[in-house]
């Protein structure tokens, strides 16, 4: 049986070895700049409860599935873990540095063992500053891992975005991974630049003309550049490093201001009011979808925000086309700049939207696609903007004629507009500040309930530990003395058996009543539990005032209590401990207090014990001479 239990023992030793060798990814010299996603583990925390604490167990464990090559699992509530087990080849090398490519990720959390059995955590991602949320100054999340000894290194992520989560892992070695930034700088430094250029050069056209299909393009070219940026992480590493990404630079907001500002574009450059009444009414129904995206993300639906600018192209998208096929057909040049335009950047639109939902992996493809078809587009809507000079020549008259009409019109609705905004702003105010009311008072019962005992309203066991220890630290401080005094009711049970528990919690309310009448304001009463209660006495005169309370207490507590025709009487024992002389910190004052408590017990109840009274030392106290007793073995 022995050999037996041996040889099982051994295999399954043999199997964890092996499973465990399977899981670790193997560092080599050559592997600087190697995705790692083809080899780590996921965990989907459908409950959001789970803790690196958690990780112990082998039954969360058990529920990690490989990601088999995946970078995103798309738009989820819930949390996401990723583990991931590193090893390294007797030659490579022991430092190395460890990408998460998910740039927009809202709230990223790394947890890196300590080397002490714990984890030391690193917070990440957009709800925390550039600056604060990596190890090296790269637009991407960068960390600099332990040093990876003979053992495998393990760590995680929970990644939390209901946006969308992403997790593109690379391993570096610091060399490389600064050459590729100095190739990326160049990379993205000619996409910003020719977007930036157009942008100033049809912005001195939009000051020339005031022309609104100029305002819209500048609008829109200023708000993809942001939204490259901020995609890029060139944003949050450049432009505002010392905050985090606030809702409205972030991956919910840019998107719609864009989507708003490119619809707007699209209904001047197309004129879409002058015979497309349908397309026109619909893109404006997009422009209000872009903006309840906005609104509702600014109140935290971030998760909403994201489905609502993922669905509402499904409005916009056709008929912008629409619109640009018809105009096309009457011969309308700009028309067709505008569908080559907008068709680059609808294609890499739809690759983004699909990367959010996890339909497609993130790759570098993907990451420049969107940077290079917004600067195709950019310059090919300029080309279409420069026809249209020709054109507001034409107009010019008609517009004068106008002017008159819309400006009473415009007025009009700006001074509506302006009235209703006003009311809404107002019942808004006046509902968050009657949320806020109710919250505060909600707050302050919980907080109540929390520290209360609810049948005395005693303060409780957690009230006085928590009393207690900044009761001593101040001890300690002023070199003051502090008493705490264990009070338990003799013959208690007897009443409940007798009279049932409506007496008992009677007789435990007065006791509770006549222990808040005889101690001082400043000195803290508790009930720990059951028939037992604790008061803890402060200040220079904390001994002689403890005994003073303990002989008060022995005759106001036995006093008999009215219940019904019935008088109900207790006894009550008392243990006295204090600092410093019979302890040094909480645990030991309350154990020094119950051994004088039970000690009265013995002694046939009712009465007052302070430790070391009668010569007696506490065990702490027999402890620490037992250790002074100890020969040193020096000479």
């Amino acid at each position: 049986m022995q050999r037996l239990a041996f040889s099982i023992v051994l295999t399954l030793s043999l199997a964890l070895a092996s499973a465990l060798a399977h899981a670790a990814i193997e560092l080599t010299p050559t592997s600087s700049g190697a995705s790692l996603n083809d080899q780590i583990e996921l965990l989907e925390d459908t409950s959001g409860q789970l803790t690196i604490a958690d990780m112990a167990d082998p039954t969360v464990q058990n529920r990690f599935t490989p990601a088999n090559g995946r970078a995103t699992v798309g738009q989820s509530r819930n949390p996401w873990w990723i583990k991931v087990t590193l090893r390294r080849t007797a030659d490579a090398p022991t430092q190395w540095w460890l990408e998460n490519a998910g740039i927009t990720i809202f709230n990223l959390q790394l947890y890196l063992p300590n080397g002490q059995g714990g984890w030391t955590v690193r917070e990440t991602g957009e709800a925390v500053p550039y600056l604060d949320g990596r190890d090296y100054a790269y637009r991407r999340m960068v960390f600099q891992l332990p040093e990876i000894g003979e053992q495998p290194l393990t760590l995680y992520f929970r990644s939390l975005d209901p946006a969308g989560n992403s997790f593109p892992l690379k391993i570096w070695q610091l060399p490389d991974l600064a050459q590729l930034a100095g190739n990326e700088n160049i990379g993205f430094g000619l996409i910003y630049g020719v977007i930036l250029a157009l942008l100033l050069y049809n912005l001195f056209i939009l000051v020339a003309l005031r022309d609104r299909a100029y305002f819209w393009y500048v609008m829109a070219t200023a708000c993809v550049l942001v939204f490259i940026l901020s995609m890029t992480g060139h944003g949050a590493q450049y432009l505002w490093p010392d905050n985090a990404v606030p809702f409205w630079l972030d991956r919910i907001t840019l998107p719609a201001l864009w989507g708003i500002f490119v619809m707007r574009f699209t209904q001047e450059l197309l004129y879409t009011k002058r015979g497309l009444a349908w397309p026109h009414r619909l893109l404006n129904a997009g422009c209000a979808l872009y903006v309840t995206a906005i609104v509702i993300n600014a109140f935290g639906y971030r998760a909403e925000g994201a489905l609502m600018i993922a669905l509402t192209p499904i409005v916009t998208v056709p008929m912008a086309l629409l619109s640009a096929g018809i105009r096309c057909y009457q011969g309308f040049i700009p028309s067709r700049f505008y569908l080559l335009g907008y068709g680059a950047v609808l294609a890499s639109t739809v690759v983004l939207v699909m990367r959010a939902a996890g339909l497609i992996e993130p790759s570098n493809f993907t990451a420049y696609l969107f940077p290079i078809s917004v600067a195709a587009e950019t310059i090919l809507f300029s080309f279409a903007l420069a026809y249209r000079i020709q054109m507001l020549k034409l107009e010019k008259a008609e517009a004068l004629q106008q002017a008159d009409r819309e400006k009473t019109a415009r007025l009009a609705q700006a001074q509506a507009n302006a009235a209703e905004l006003k009311h809404s702003v107002e019942q808004r105010t006046a509902e968050l500040a009657a949320t806020n009311e109710r919250l505060l008072q909600r707050e302050s019962e919980l907080q109540h309930a929390a520290f209360h005992d609810p049948l005395t309203e005693l303060p409780n066991r957690r009230f006085l530990v928590e009393r207690c220890e900044a009761a001593l630290a101040n001890a300690r401080r002023h070199n003051e003395a502090t008493a705490l005094l264990l009070i338990d009711l003799d013959h208690f049970k007897p009443i409940n058996d007798k009279y049932g528990h409506d007496a008992g919690d009677l007789m435990l309310q007065t006791i509770a009543q006549r222990l808040r009448e005889h101690v001082r304001s400043g000195d803290a009463v508790a009930r720990l539990g059951g028939d037992e209660f604790a008061v803890l006495i402060c200040g220079e005169d904390a001994e002689q005032h403890a005994r003073e309370i303990a002989r008060r207490l022995l005759d106001e507590l036995a006093k008999p209590v009215a219940y019904g025709a019935d008088r109900l009487t207790v006894t009550i024992s008392i243990g006295v401990a204090l600092y410093p002389r019979h302890a040094s910190n909480f645990t030991t004052l309350y154990k020094a207090a119950d051994e004088m408590l039970y000690k009265v017990k013995g002694r046939g109840r009712s009465g007052s014990a302070v430790c070391g009274e009668d010569g007696e030392l506490s065990s702490s106290a027999r402890l620490q001479l037992d250790v002074l007793n100890v020969p040193s073995g020096l000479s």
